[in-house]
């Protein structure tokens, strides 16, 4: 009888390599970077492995702040999964993968196999990854951990890199026992290693019978398991999401699996994986793998280009006109424009850090802001005044709430509104408005079957989004 096979799809990180489409409050595995079918790189990774034979629903490891996103995100392909979890903190992949084997054993009776993912790879080749994929299964239902080397095409100095005990091509695909692990080399190494073929790039992608990488947690990551564990025993359930206990997760080590367990465990195999994966780093790496024109160039958007070449080029609001331009990453969103050269792209987080500091919140988060009730954007804003566009789902509800230093006004552009304010009820439709007083209860919600559009203007001595006091939510979010 074949085993369950669990996924675990670790949702975490902020991709700022990828600002500034990638940001802390939307970052890249909720965006659709790669493709023709408009999915995010979290759905298509969840759906590459949908078919595969005994594969269950997936665990989702991801941060507290982007519950919803996660949450939306499955609803939209139809995937409900056996749980979301919610961490405090990042803690790194060791942690997480100790948090969703833990909960795995909980769901399933028989000892189940876990596939571990990351939610921002791209796999360009499905059929190949099935195949090492099932290779994958059968290796770790004989007491292999086993994880999967990308077969280098380049000397890549953005990769982690696995040594085997010899020479791993797409052929061998039996595997090989691991020597070690290597981070990120600089360009001289990364040379060697790629002229070795003893060395394979890291995926980040394991297959592990559940009791087995408990045991091996246990045996040479033991804080690592306990911490987990005692933050899922204090763990509450909070909607559709499980909601660890933070303290005894923060008291786990910050540290990869790579080196928690398969550096020194003997337990460990390495498949060679050629499928076309990439982990979209960075620009130059989502430029690599698009399509692109004649002179080389990944164009997207309201761009008009004339004779430039090697450009990656996105335009997501403004026109953009390029002319002559070689070797830049171009891009542009309502509120920020990176212009670089590809060859700078490793000082990005050094920029970011220095405009975090001067106190641009343009750093981590976007005009458009999403909640589970629909999303929000910033259109114009000075220190007393600002003007949002609130987008209202069907058959949703913003909570019951108050505001001590701001008034809003109200005007329905599409869509119908229903107003809750003090004692009164009311609905609004197209072109009607209302004025919400300071410190009255208030609430907004969508009766309609279409999205509730509306612009809402707030004034006031503050206007900051934590002037907000809840009395009821349908998301739990009273207490945040």
């Amino acid at each position: 009888m074949e085993k369950k096979i669990i996924p675990i799809i670790l949702c975490g990180g902020k991709g700022t390599r990828l600002w500034p489409l990638s940001r802390q409050s939307y970052p890249k595995q909720f965006l659709a970077l790669y493709g023709e079918n408009n999915k995010s790189l979290l759905q298509q990774t969840q759906e590459r492995i949908s078919l595969l034979r005994c594969i269950t629903e997936p665990i989702i490891i991801c941060n507290e702040e982007h519950r919803f996103l996660v949450a939306e995100q499955m609803r939209e392909i139809n995937v409900k999964p056996k749980a979301i979890i919610l961490e405090n903190e990042g803690r790194n992949t060791a942690p997480a993968v100790a948090l969703g084997a833990i909960k795995a054993l909980e769901e399933e009776e028989e000892d189940a196999l876990l596939l571990i993912l990351s939610a921002d790879h791209i796999i360009r080749d499905v059929n190949i990854f099935s195949k090492v994929l099932q290779k994958g299964f059968e290796s770790a239902s004989e007491n292999n951990l086993v994880t999967f080397g990308i077969i280098p095409s380049h000397p890549e100095t953005g990769y982690g890199y696995i040594e085997s005990e010899f020479v791993l091509d797409k052929n061998n695909i039996k595997g090989s026992r691991i020597r070690r692990f290597i981070e990120k080399p600089n360009k001289e190494l990364a040379q060697k290693l790629f002229n070795s073929k003893k060395y394979t790039w890291n995926s980040g992608m394991f297959v592990f019978k559940n009791s087995l990488i408990i045991k091996e947690l246990n045996t040479h990551a033991p804080l690592v398991l306990e911490s987990c564990k005692k933050a899922l025993s204090g763990s509450v359930k909070d909607l559709d999401f499980i909601r660890i206990e933070g303290a005894s997760f923060s008291q786990s080590p910050n540290i990869p699996i790579d080196i928690a367990v398969m550096e020194k465990t003997n337990l460990g195999l390495v498949l060679p994986l050629d499928a076309g994966w990439s982990d979209i780093g960075n620009w130059e790496s989502l430029w690599d793998n698009e399509k692109k024109d004649s002179s080389g160039n990944v164009i997207k958007g309201k761009v008009f280009n004339e004779g430039s070449s090697n450009c990656y080029i996105k335009g997501e609001n403004s026109l953009l006109v390029t002319l002559g331009l070689k070797d830049l990453i171009l891009v542009e969103t309502s509120d920020a424009i990176l212009a670089a050269n590809k060859k700078e792209l490793g000082n990005i987080k050094t920029v970011l850090n220095k405009l975090e500091k001067k106190g641009y919140k343009e750093v981590n988060t976007h005009r458009k802001i999403y909640r589970p009730w629909g999303s929000y954007t910033s259109l114009i804003e000075n220190q007393k005044w600002l003007v949002k566009s609130i987008e209202v789902n069907p058959g949703s509800k913003l909570s019951l709430q108050m505001h001590h230093h701001r008034t809003e006004h109200w005007i329905v552009v599409k869509g119908t509104a229903k107003v809750e304010l003090d004692n009164k009820s009311f609905v609004l439709t197209e072109n009607q408005s209302t004025f919400i007083p300071l410190g009255s209860r208030h609430r907004l919600s969508n009766p309609g079957k279409i999205n509730l559009i509306l612009i809402e203007i707030q004034s006031g001595d503050y206007i900051g989004e934590d002037d907000i006091v809840r009395f009821k939510d349908d998301y739990g979010r009273i207490n945040e």
